[in-house]
């Protein structure tokens, strides 16, 4: 007897778990019908939340406790039967919940032009510093005036264009501050033609 009442409080979590779980699209239920097997069958859970099951037709099933829904069954098929059918309703399965969305790197772009090997738009990461976009660029050809760089931004209050002339060397060197500056979407790096005499 004492094994019985244990056994019964072990399920007791599982009853009440059943009771307040909502029925959701996607779930597969296993609906019996004890007094007509023929009935008896898996449904699924349609995207909108519904079922559909004979001489019912379409139930929305979305939210429902099993028994809740073994109910509307019963009542829908009540007629066909002499006395009132026993219904049960299961849940047997459970989608998979979606692994969430892979979160992607965020990028931004900025525009690399004249005198480098490799001009164009470039996806790089937030906080890209000019130098580390050069070097992205592929470097300079051998035309370039490393010596008037220019890094051009637009203020976005203003909608002015600032324009910075920076010298590579001085950069390379450590002696410039510029290189180490942090570009921002839409900066425009523009490394000019050399003169004829520099």
């Amino acid at each position: 007897m004492r094994a019985l009442v244990i056994a019964l409080s072990l399920l007791a979590p599982v009853a009440a778990l059943a009771q307040s779980y909502g029925i959701r699209p996607g779930d597969t239920l296993r609906i019996e019908v004890a007094e007509d097997e023929a009935m008896s069958r898996d449904v699924l859970v349609l995207p909108d939340g519904t079922i559909s099951f004979p001489t019912v037709g379409s139930v929305r099933a979305r939210g429902m406790s099993t028994q809740q829904l073994a109910s509307v069954i019963r009542n829908g098929i009540a007629g066909d039967y002499a006395v009132p059918p026993t219904v049960n309703v299961a849940v047997t399965a459970i989608p998979e919940p979606k692994p969430p969305r892979e979160v992607q790197k965020q990028v931004m772009n900025i525009y690399l032009m004249g005198e480098v090997a490799s001009p164009g738009v470039k996806e790089v990461s937030p906080g890209v510093t000019l130098l580390q976009a050069l070097a992205q660029g592929g470097g300079f050809t051998e035309f370039a005036a490393t010596k008037r760089v220019q890094l051009r931004r637009i203020d976005p209050a203003s909608g002015q264009e600032k324009v910075w002339m920076l010298d590579y060397s001085q950069m390379a060197r450590g002696g410039l501050a510029g290189g180490n500056v942090r570009l921002a979407e839409g900066d425009v790096v523009l490394v000019p033609e050399r003169g004829l005499f520099e």
